[in-house]
């Protein structure tokens, strides 16, 4: 846990600084989305968001208005991790896992700091561990601690499932962080509506044992979830070219239904340094935020 620890503030105090350097911002703006308090109109600029186009004011003939917004000055956020056994693939110290582990505790430590109020959500196919939203650094060290000691009760995914609980259970519009490898079906409809509802960003966490296995004929794999071992002759035909193919395919479509429906997406893998990645995206939220 001290090394954990030790860890996360090391990566806390890299984002900070570059935070402080690059972008000219407070690692508050991070977290904030669109206001929730209705303020005013003013005219539509390129770039706006149609979403906030008043079409009542609209209608009057005079152009085309936009409603603005002031920001509140509590914000909630909140961790959805996907906690099933196939986050546990990777190697020692850098699973999908520890990754997503990582990536929320540097978050809840540095919200917690600007005084947001941080909760967590981890879901397999059934409800692992929810903890209410509270403000204060002790409520960060809470879910870094849980999230230390989680110990799954069951081993499946059902995104569908852990989406709807999280809707279900969250009333106040809040920026929701949610990680995962994303391998399941049926759960874009949940997504979309979480999307609506809420400031959404999806990462997701892939490793490379996945795609890129070697040539070494037959070979027995296990299905980390169902536990079952499968042979699988990985030298016959174009076997991994179509491998990769399949991951990559669900990858792409999952970056343009997020693009579509306004989404904040992030795609990592588990050697990778994140925290650059993790910048790139705290910019490209801060200009969508300085355009509304």
């Amino acid at each position: 846990m001290k090394e954990l620890l030790k860890r996360l503030r090391k990566y806390e105090i890299q984002i900070r600084k570059a935070i402080n350097s690059q972008m000219q911002g407070d690692f508050h703006s991070i977290f904030k989305g669109t206001g929730l308090e209705f303020d005013d109109v003013r005219p539509y600029q390129y770039g706006d968001d149609i979403r906030t186009i008043d079409w009542h004011v609209s209608a009057k003939g005079h152009g085309t208005y936009v409603k603005t917004f002031k920001e509140e000055k509590e914000q909630t956020i909140y961790f959805i991790l996907d906690v099933s056994a196939s986050q546990s693939i990777g190697t020692k110290g850098r699973t999908k896992y520890d990754r997503a582990m990582e990536i929320c505790g540097v978050l809840a430590l540095s919200g917690a700091k600007e005084s947001s109020q941080v909760g967590l959500i981890c879901y397999s196919d059934e409800r692992e561990k929810f903890l209410k939203p509270k403000k204060g650094i002790a409520q960060a060290y809470q879910i870094i601690s849980h999230l230390e000691k989680l110990r799954p009760h069951s081993r499946k995914t059902n995104l569908a499932k852990a989406i709807s609980f999280a809707l279900n259970s969250i009333k106040r519009r809040s920026v929701i962080i949610m990680m995962s490898d994303f391998i399941d079906e049926g759960y874009f409809h949940n997504l979309q509506s979480l999307a609506r509802k809420h400031d959404l960003v999806v990462i997701q966490i892939s490793d490379k044992r996945e795609t890129n296995l070697p040539s070494l004929g037959i070979i027995p794999v296990l299905d980390t979830e169902s536990k079952k071992t499968l042979w699988i002759n990985t030298a016959f035909g174009d076997f991994r070219q179509r491998l990769l193919t399949h991951h990559t395919d669900r990858q792409t479509e999952l970056m343009k239904f997020s693009r579509k429906h306004q989404i904040n997406y992030l795609g990592l893998t588990t050697d990778e340094d994140y925290v650059p990645k993790l910048l790139r995206l705290f910019k490209v939220r801060n200009k969508s935020i300085k355009t509304t």
